[in-house]
């Protein structure tokens, strides 16, 4: 395969992987993408400290039953 051969199918490789995009777009979406899971994650740690706190009442009242 002649090394012009090899550039077109790697282009063609890297436009399937981009999905239509250009690269400035696809670094873009990646950025936006990433944020969102910033955010998702920030929600998760919320609702688990959340959670836990609710437990931490949960034992703390069950341990003050079990003293008296």
């Amino acid at each position: 395969m002649s090394e012009k051969e090899l550039d077109d199918k790697a282009e063609r490789m890297l436009n399937a992987a981009l999905g239509g995009l250009t690269p400035h777009e696809a670094l873009l979406k990646a950025s936006r993408d990433e944020a969102a899971k910033v955010d998702e994650r920030a929600a998760a740690r919320e609702k688990n400290r959340e959670r836990a706190l609710r437990l931490l009442a949960e034992i703390d009242k069950a341990q003050g039953k079990s003293e008296s």
